[in-house]
């Protein structure tokens, strides 16, 4: 019993121990558990990887959008500096029919200006700041590929320096394209011979409606129609000019105006050096009061010398327009074009072609006729 007593005396009165500060609550604070660390860890970079992702698809977006709206504004930008460049093409073109209409109707300027200098085949500008030029060629100026007959198609082709076999074969194959029937020349072609190309199509069987026309006959290339290949070669065969220089479907005369022809056209048609034949041209330009024998003289020859006997010497009647549009501060051009031909009475002139859009291209033939 005291024994007891005695110990229970010791507990009460024995020093109640404390704990250590801070010991409490590093005691009572949770601890980590080392799973739940770690699947915390992988929630957060999940989270990262799918902001970065939205963020680059919003910038793809964003791009793709920007691209978009700058391709529609350069667009409309081109849309609208084309349409005012059309517009300023036309203008020229007025102005051009103006100028050749005041020349046809005026008969004294006609002898006291020289007419060559509007029908000449180079570009005018219009007044500073009218954002068009413009350039006449006489038609009659030029060949008319429908109504040159054999003898005179192997002149042509002869001064140009096309050798044999492919001089006859042009002569024929032209003949064979105007003629009405299928009956082929000797080196001719008809549609027996274009349809076993491999792209296949027939023969026209009747008169060229363009000088274009001319790339679907046999023999005929686009190097050659248009005097150089398409790299800048020197043009095959010799021929210093192409034939769509020398050509055309709308003269009205059979014979070439020595006025206004070029000097292809002269060098093909009398045979005369190209070289003489351009000095030719920048002599007759100087002269302001001429006729056909004063310009015979200047090529060397007269009025019954055989070469020139394919030369008329007139007054343009039939002409072909370009003009040219280009806006202030702008790279784009537009170019149309007509054929138009001096009317008498009231209208004064006739619209005979209208090219609405002249890209003047090199053609689209892709040269398997030949």
């Amino acid at each position: 019993m005291r024994l007891e007593l005695k110990g229970a005396l010791r507990s009460i009165l024995r020093p109640e121990s404390r704990p250590q500060p801070g010991s409490l609550a590093q005691d009572s604070a949770p601890r980590a558990c080392p799973w739940g660390s770690t699947g915390l860890g992988n929630e957060r970079g999940v989270a990262l990887l799918v902001v970065l992702w939205i963020f680059i698809f919003l910038f793809v977006v964003a791009f793709d959008f920007s691209a978009a709206v700058r391709d529609e504004a350069s667009a409309a930008h081109r849309y609208s500096d084309e349409t005012q460049g059309y517009y300023l093409a036309l203008a020229g073109f007025e102005r051009a029919l103006f100028d050749f209409l005041q020349q046809t109707s005026n008969r004294q300027r006609q002898q006291t200006q020289a007419p060559t200098d509007l029908f000449a085949g180079t570009w005018t500008d219009g007044p500073q700041g009218s954002g068009y030029r413009f350039r006449l060629i006489d038609e009659g100026g030029k060949i008319n590929i429908n109504r040159a007959d054999e003898k005179l198609l192997r002149r042509i082709f002869t001064n140009l320096a096309v050798e044999e076999p492919r001089r006859t074969i042009l002569v024929d194959s032209i003949l064979d394209w105007r003629d009405p029937d299928d009956l082929h020349r000797i080196n001719g072609a008809e549609s027996d011979y274009y349809q076993s190309l491999p792209t296949p199509y027939s023969a026209k069987n009747g008169p060229f409606d363009t000088v274009e026309d001319l790339l679907w006959v046999r023999g005929v290339t686009t190097e050659f129609f248009y005097g150089s290949s398409e790299d800048g070669a020197a043009p095959e065969n010799g021929a210093a000019v192409g034939l769509k220089q020398l050509f055309t479907v709308d003269s009205p005369n059979d014979r070439v105006n020595l006025r206004t022809a070029s000097a292809e056209v002269i060098h093909a048609l009398s045979g005369v050096p190209l070289e003489k034949a351009r000095a030719f041209v920048e002599v007759r330009k100087k002269l302001s009061d001429k006729s056909l024998p004063d310009l015979l003289a200047l090529l060397g020859g007269g009025t019954g010398d055989p070469r020139v006997q394919n030369f008329v010497f007139t007054n343009p009647s039939v002409v072909s327009v370009a003009a040219e549009g280009q806006p202030a501060e702008s790279r784009v051009r537009r170019r149309v074009r007509g054929v138009v031909r001096a009317a008498g009475g009231q209208e004064r002139f006739e619209i005979l072609r209208w090219i609405d859009r002249d890209d003047q291209t090199s053609g689209t033939n892709s040269g398997e006729n030949k």
